[in-house]
C-alpha cells in the first residue's frame, strides 16, 4: 500500500474546495476556512497552494489570515474557547469565569495547554449580552456560564477529546 505524503493530500482537499467555486477569487474563504477545520492552522505551504491554485499573490491569502481572529497560522489548541469581554458581560460576572477557565486549564488567556488540547482566547460581542457571560467554544455557543457551568464544559472537551483519540488509533474517521 502505498501511502500519500500529506502536502499531496491538502493540494487535493483544496483542489476540490476550487472547484467548487469554479477556481475563482470566491474559494478563498472556504479554502481557508477548511484548512482551518482540518488541520488547525494554516501554513505558509497551505496559503501559498490556494495562492497558487487562485492565481492570486500569497500576501493577499496571509493578509487574510492575519485579519481574521478564527483564522489561525499558528497552532492552536484542539479547543479554542474565547470568552466574550464586552461590558454587558463584564457586568454579569464574566471575571468570575475567566478565573475558573485559567484556573481549570493552568493557563492565561491568549495561552494553550501544553497538551494542546486548549487555547484561551478573549473576543468582543457574540451577540448574547442578554444571557451573558457568554463564550464559544470552536463553533458551539455557550451563555448564562457561571464557574461551575465552565468545568462542566471543559470535561464535556475532555471526553470529546479522548473519544476522537480513541477513534483515531482504531482507524476512525474523527
Amino acid at each position: 500500500m502505498m501511502l500519500i505524503p500529506e502536502n499531496e493530500v491538502l493540494k487535493q482537499e483544496l483542489k476540490g474546495v476550487a472547484e467548487r467555486y469554479d477556481n475563482k477569487r470566491s474559494a478563498l474563504m472556504p479554502m481557508l476556512q477548511m484548512v482551518q477545520s482540518r488541520h488547525s492552522r494554516i501554513s505558509e505551504f497551505a496559503m501559498q497552494v490556494i495562492a497558487d491554485m487562485l492565481d492570486i499573490h500569497p500576501v493577499e491569502v496571509h493578509g487574510v489570515v492575519s485579519f481574521y481572529s478564527f483564522l489561525n497560522s499558528e497552532p492552536k489548541g484542539r479547543f479554542i474557547i474565547r470568552l466574550c469581554r464586552t461590558i454587558s458581560c463584564s457586568m454579569q460576572n464574566k471575571d468570575r469565569v475567566a478565573r475558573q477557565l485559567e484556573n481549570d486549564l493552568g493557563i492565561e488567556f491568549g495561552q494553550t495547554t501544553g497538551d494542546g488540547k486548549f487555547t484561551l482566547e478573549w473576543t468582543n460581542c457574540l451577540g448574547h449580552c442578554d444571557e451573558g457571560p457568554a463564550l464559544l467554544v470552536n463553533d458551539k455557543i455557550h451563555v448564562k456560564l457561571t464557574p461551575e457551568k465552565v468545568h462542566d464544559i471543559l470535561e464535556e472537551c475532555r471526553s470529546t477529546f479522548g473519544l476522537h483519540a480513541a477513534q483515531k488509533k482504531e482507524g476512525g474517521n474523527h
